[in-house]
């Protein structure tokens, strides 16, 4: 089979030829390293080992290796524990980091036959959404080199998108599986928090952080999400003329791109010409309720998991030694920020965790009651990729705005109330870049979510590939 072949099948085709020795798994494993190889200038890794891989898919090969993953390597993002590859989370002071032991999550993918395929370059810290590290290079994205891929699991969408693996696995607190999704044109899947183990991830926020799988189409997140759970059971398919969608103006569709409100207008239009009714509602007090959540949680719960993560794993390092091996100006200045006076309070982390989150998870849920959608649609990002270097602010409409709470707007209030959400790909700009729709649903929702995500994508059929190595746009 061809190389180009090989590099898109989807991942249950994948495994399908691997175990009916269409190919071998050694075959297709070759394939994404020579993928990688070809564009290591993306800078989507930072740190692998072919030889190994080439010894897993032997095994893989020889029956030594099944399950429903068997042979797919995987591109993991460098914040998480794996055993075969260190861990540095894009950072200076755990350069040397060799976990002994690998992530719940990681693990899980692996008894389900997946590879270690590399380890994928990130914001540093996950503090952040360019991918611009200060530490190990700025990733770059495909579509357009001189762009921001996202981040902050910016290498994954890199390595996914430019087909140098076929799937990765990437960590959300904020936007961080999503945002990158969508500026690289691919699926990017936060589950409900919970849903997968934190156990082995270095963390930001235990409240908010969660995994989350990107992958070239939904059904490839739902075999990744049966995997990490281990679930039997199928996704029910959906009518999408059953479907009841909210549209929340108000907040989600203020000051976009000219160029992604009308992708987004074209999105809405295809899923109402196929039956999808759409309830135009908005959140009720979202933005102030929202605003209040975020940052108090995750800044204070930092300064405590950070260190809870090195003391768990022998790590002999203080929070001033990781300070000091910091490279990213922007990242530098929150971690300081938190070692001073101005550290988040405990008594605003407690009103935030306590009082102002329950209340937006009580919004949410008083807005799927009442308006009885089965979730709400919008444009996962208000622009589309920015330039590298753009670290502080952003052109949007003729101004410039600043970058992280720009790109994280509309990502934010999901992620802050603990409910799944899922971007797909919905069009590109005139200048080639893509944009992404963003699906999210109520608490504990995520297959019934995955269901209606594969309905949409097949009502929109949109698809696309970055223009590089015989790869092209559709």
């Amino acid at each position: 089979m061809e190389t180009t072949t090989l590099l898109d099948l989807p991942l249950e085709e994948a495994v399908a030829g691997i175990r009916a020795r269409t190919f071998s798994a050694l075959d297709y494993c070759e394939a994404f390293i020579a993928q990688s190889e070809r564009h290591e200038s993306l800078n989507a890794f930072v740190s692998w080992d072919w030889d190994q891989l080439r010894i897993a898919a032997r095994r893989v090969d020889d029956g030594r290796n099944s399950g429903p993953l068997a042979g797919i390597p995987l591109a993991i993002k460098d914040n998480i524990n794996t055993v075969g590859l260190p861990t540095t989370a894009g950072t200076g002071a755990l350069a040397n980091f060799r976990p002994v032991t690998d992530a719940t999550t990681a693990e899980r993918l692996f008894v389900g036959g997946a590879l270690l395929g590399a380890k994928a370059n990130m914001h540093e810290l996950a503090f952040g959404i360019t991918t611009n590290n200060g530490v190990t290079g700025a990733s770059t994205n495909p579509y357009d080199v001189s762009r921001i891929p996202g981040g902050s699991s910016g290498g994954v969408a890199v390595a996914v998108a430019a087909r140098m693996m076929p799937a990765g696995i990437g960590t959300d607190t904020g936007a961080s599986v999503r945002l990158p999704a969508a500026l690289c044109g691919l699926v990017g899947f936060r589950p409900s928090v919970g849903r997968y183990s934190g156990e082995g991830i270095v963390p930001i926020s235990h409240t908010r952080d969660i995994a989350g799988p990107m992958t070239r189409s939904v059904a490839d997140a739902i075999l990744i999400d049966a995997v990490l759970t281990e679930s039997k059971d199928g996704i029910e398919p959906v009518s999408l003329k059953e479907l009841r969608i909210g549209l929340p103006n108000a907040y989600f569709f203020e000051d976009l791109d000219p160029e992604i409100a009308a992708i987004a207008a074209q999105f809405i239009e295809a899923l109402e010409r196929q039956g999808v009714t759409f309830v135009r509602a908005d959140i009720e007090n979202l933005e102030a309720l929202n605003a209040v959540v975020g940052f108090p949680i995750a800044l204070y719960e930092f300064m405590q998991d950070i260190p809870a993560f090195l003391k768990a794993h022998d790590i002999a390092l203080t929070m001033d030694d990781l300070l000091r091996g910091i490279g990213s100006a922007d990242v530098k200045g929150i971690v300081a920020s938190q070692m001073g006076s101005d550290a988040m309070p405990a008594e605003a982390y407690a009103k935030a965790l306590n009082e102002d989150r329950p209340r937006l998870q009580a919004a949410y849920a008083d807005y799927f009651r009442t308006h009885a959608v089965d979730a709400v649609l919008f444009p996962t990002a208000p622009l589309a990729a920015s330039p590298i270097g753009d670290d502080e602010t952003v052109e949007l409409n003729g101004r410039r705005v600043p970058t992280f709470p720009t790109f994280i707007r509309n990502t934010d209030p999901a992620s802050n109330a603990g409910i799944p959400g899922i971007s797909l790909p919905a069009g590109l700009t005139r200048g080639g870049l893509p944009v992404g729709m963003e699906l999210d649903g109520p608490a504990g929702s995520d297959r019934r979510l995955l269901a209606i995500a594969r309905a949409v994508e097949e009502a929109a059929g949109f698809t696309s590939a970055p223009k590089i190595a015989g790869l092209s746009t559709q």
